[in-house]
């Protein structure tokens, strides 16, 4: 049996941050201790933190890691080495792949290539399409984070658009239901007014216009209508408009069945970027103005946004290029998904504390994770030693995600995270992963 004693930290957890240490056995939280006291019984291994923020690992909810079938840019094991260096100890996975996570086959194929590759803790979503709605009663919602549906086409061709099936899927799922929100008949007929107007591939400063502010609330409001007549669990992914806030409940997470998650890259970027960064922030849904960032930072601070995700999407930059229509869309987040939410903590956009209760809590709590999630003696020892005072730039030789490259290059950030914990292993310091460690599946209450 092994003990860790992480010592002189200060601990971010459940909506207060005091100075204390941690002691881990094996892989559980053993003691959480108040500063100046000692462990109850000795240990192997001590660490000192420093003063470091000491806190849950980030769980992401979101992400594409293109594991099978699209290994050229992405695969389970780069990326979750870029998640471990990042302080994301858990990742939920999209359906999107080659083949599509759409059938128990592909998903026990999923599960068990993670087993073998993953550095970090993992689950999959299981694909909904307009054929396989007969198959959420098959599976096992103890080991499937959710059930992931597109209610606008994007990368992957996976568009549920049949109303009859949506209604199925909604009242069938039996668990959570996570939606990319876009309607697709007007970005269709959006598409064919800018190609008529500026040619073929419109430039790419129109892309929130062609994937539009109505296409996200038109979309967003049906799935909300299903909801409510079916009583499903609807979470809707990445909201990217300052009037889908609207259609949220400032109230907590605990008193809701619909809920909402904002991704780094709609928090942290805006439509004036596109003259300098181009399709290098191409994602679906398409970040758009200054003011729909504005209030989207602003809701942090609410109930009406419940998480914080990434839309990992990693692609080669050769497939980046273009314009509006012909640029593929996503972008690689997850390694400095953690430190750029930290900036906005620098800035007074959010407290620690909500930064947090929004990609630590929040995930283990919405979708029902067991045992993670949050600093409590039996959980399992997933946390993350984050420096509040480390200035430092993004380099193109620090970037691990498989494709070579990320929006956030030159960016200065004033934070940075020192180590990394998944199930009591240290996995990252020193800038080093470790590239053997493997993560263990998640685990749900139902």
């Amino acid at each position: 049996m092994k003990r860790t004693w992480i010592k002189n930290a200060r601990i971010v957890n459940e909506g207060k941050t005091f100075h204390g240490s941690i002691v881990i056995e094996n892989d559980r939280i053993a003691e959480v201790i108040a500063d100046g006291t000692l462990p109850l019984h000795p240990c192997d291994e001590e660490i000192d933190a420093g003063g470091c923020y000491l806190m849950p690992g980030v769980i992401d909810d979101h992400v594409h890691f293109r594991d099978p079938g699209l290994t050229h840019k992405a695969d389970m094991h780069t990326e979750s080495t870029a998640a471990a260096a990042g302080g994301v100890t858990s990742f939920m996975d999209m359906p999107n792949t080659t083949p599509q996570t759409t059938n128990l086959e592909a998903l026990e194929a999923k599960f068990a290539d993670a087993a073998t590759k993953s550095v970090v803790n993992y689950s999959f979503y299981f694909g909904a399409t307009n054929n396989n709605a007969d198959m959420l009663s098959q599976l096992d919602k103890t080991r499937i984070c959710g059930v992931k549906l597109f209610m606008g086409a994007s990368t992957g061709n996976m568009l549920v658009d049949r109303m009859e099936v949506l209604r199925k899927v909604f009242a069938n799922a039996g668990m959570l239901i996570a939606t990319h929100c876009e309607e697709q008949a007007i970005i269709s007929a959006n598409t064919v007014a800018f190609k008529e107007k500026y040619g073929e591939d419109p430039d790419i400063k129109y892309h929130p216009e062609i994937r539009s502010a109505e296409a996200c609330m038109h979309s967003s409001s049906l799935a909300i209508k299903l909801a409510e007549e079916t009583g499903a669990r609807l979470h809707i992914l990445h909201v990217s408009t300052a009037g889908e806030l609207d259609l949220f409940e400032d109230k907590p997470l605990s008193e809701k069945q619909i809920t909402s998650e904002a991704c780094v890259s709609h928090l942290y970027f805006c439509d004036k970027d596109y003259e300098t960064l181009g399709a290098r922030i191409k994602c679906n849904p398409a970040i758009k103005t200054a003011t729909d960032r504005e209030a989207l930072r602003q809701a942090l601070a609410t109930n009406r946004i419940d998480v914080i995700g990434t839309d990992h999407a990693p692609h080669l930059l050769k497939e980046k290029q273009g314009g509006a229509l012909k640029a593929v869309s996503g972008m690689p987040m997850i390694q400095f998904s953690l430190v750029a939410i930290m900036e906005l903590v620098r800035e007074g956009v959010l407290t620690i504390e909500q930064l947090v209760q929004k990609m630590c809590h929040a995930p283990a709590e919405l979708y029902h994770i067991e045992k993670r999630g949050f600093i409590r003696p039996g959980y399992y020892a997933d946390l993350v030693l984050v420096n509040p005072d480390s200035q430092w730039t993004v380099t193109s030789d620090c970037i691990l995600s498989k494709c070579g490259w990320s929006p956030m290059e030159g960016q200065t950030f004033h934070s940075q995270v020192e180590k990394t914990f998944v199930n009591g292993h240290l996995v990252y310091h020193n800038h080093q992963v470790d590239k053997a460690h493997r993560g263990k599946e998640l685990r749900f209450k139902r």
